[in-house]
C-alpha cells in the first residue's frame, strides 16, 4: 500500500484517496473525484505548476499499486483534466 498522498490528521469530506484502490475515502468514486478536482483547482489556482507536482507524485504512487490500469488512463484520471494555460515565452 502507498501511503504518501494520505495527509496526516484528515478530516471528513476532504475527499482524500483510500490506497491501494485510489478511490475517494469521502464519496468513493475514482480518485481524484469531481470534488477534489475542483478543490485542487481553487487551492492551487494561482500554482499550477505545483499541482501538476502534487498530482504527478500521486499518479507515479498509483501505477505501483494500481498495475493492471493502463498508464495512459491513469495520466488521464490524474493529471490529463488539469487546465493547459498559455505560455508566455
Amino acid at each position: 500500500m502507498t501511503r504518501g498522498a494520505e495527509a496526516p490528521g484528515r478530516r471528513d469530506g476532504e475527499h482524500v484517496p483510500v490506497t491501494p484502490d485510489w478511490t475517494c475515502g469521502s464519496c468513493g468514486d475514482e480518485w481524484p473525484c469531481a470534488t477534489k478536482r475542483h478543490h485542487l483547482l481553487s487551492e492551487y489556482q494561482v500554482d499550477r505548476a505545483s499541482l501538476s507536482v502534487y498530482l504527478g507524485s500521486c499518479l507515479a504512487a498509483a501505477t505501483q499499486d494500481l498495475r493492471s490500469v493502463p498508464v495512459t488512463a491513469l495520466q488521464d484520471r490524474f493529471i490529463g483534466w488539469v487546465p493547459r494555460g498559455s505560455r508566455t515565452i
